[in-house]
């Protein structure tokens, strides 16, 4: 949240990836929605608690997302599919976060968009066994299947890319990033958030964007340890 590369910038240590303030913006979901409208990048509805259900459900209908709006991993997030189950859901988000957001569920395909340098890298595919790609299947070995580069027709993998960048570039990001989309079935693609440290094993969404695109592990992580940063202006 740029709270380590403040630090870091403080007493003079390079560090990888993006500076203070993207990695701020990019935490905060309500800012980072704002921003992605401004940049022309569809993002789904939302409004910040406090927001009545019966407001909720006539403004967005069922089911709804409701989610700590500083935080990562979907950790505290529920998806809400009934008024009922709502104020369970923001009493689990506060427990996260001081601010929460309730936003429109969107349906579709989980894609993701990997960011090296000022470039788009290929666009992959998660299908997650569960609704969402939640916890459980991003930290679970067999609980979702990732596919690089993801089976669309051209235009839509040049969009989806484009999108991405158009993303970044409005977080004010350096260095690296993962961009995530839903892709409704009437092909809309919306922006779910921008994560400024993606996982970096092998087998991390973003190794995998950059191995289709030709760049190996080991080369994506020299690029990135070259591009460390002692309080460049942003982004970088």
């Amino acid at each position: 949240d740029g709270t380590i590369q403040t630090l870091l910038e403080m007493i003079g240590v390079p560090y990888t990836g993006s500076g203070r303030l993207g990695s701020a913006m990019a935490m905060d979901k309500d800012i980072s929605k704002r921003l992605f409208r401004t940049a022309g990048v569809a993002t789904a509805d939302w409004v910040m608690a406090p927001a009545d259900k019966d407001r909720v459900g006539a403004e967005f209908g069922w089911p709804v997302v409701v989610k700590p709006s500083k935080q990562g991993s979907t950790v505290g997030l529920t998806v809400v599919k009934d008024p009922g189950a709502y104020d369970a859901a923001v009493a689990l988000a506060k427990r996260y976060d001081d601010e929460v957001m309730i936003e429109r569920f969107v349906p579709g395909r989980e894609l993701t968009v990997g960011v090296l340098e000022g470039r788009a890298l290929a666009v992959g595919e998660i299908i997650p066994r569960h609704e969402i790609f939640d916890y459980e299947c991003k930290y679970t070995p067999g609980m979702s299947q990732e596919i690089f580069p993801a089976d669309l027709p051209p235009a839509q993998t040049a969009e989806c890319a484009r999108l991405g960048l158009l993303a970044h570039e409005a977080l004010k990001l350096g260095g690296y990033s993962r961009v995530d989309f839903r892709l409704t079935p009437d092909g809309e693609l919306f922006c779910l958030e921008v994560n400024t440290l993606p996982g970096m094993t092998a087998t991390s969404l973003l190794p995998q964007a950059a191995g289709a695109v030709g760049i190996e592990f080991p080369d994506l992580c020299e690029r990135i340890c070259q591009a460390a940063r002692v309080g460049r202006a942003e982004p970088s």
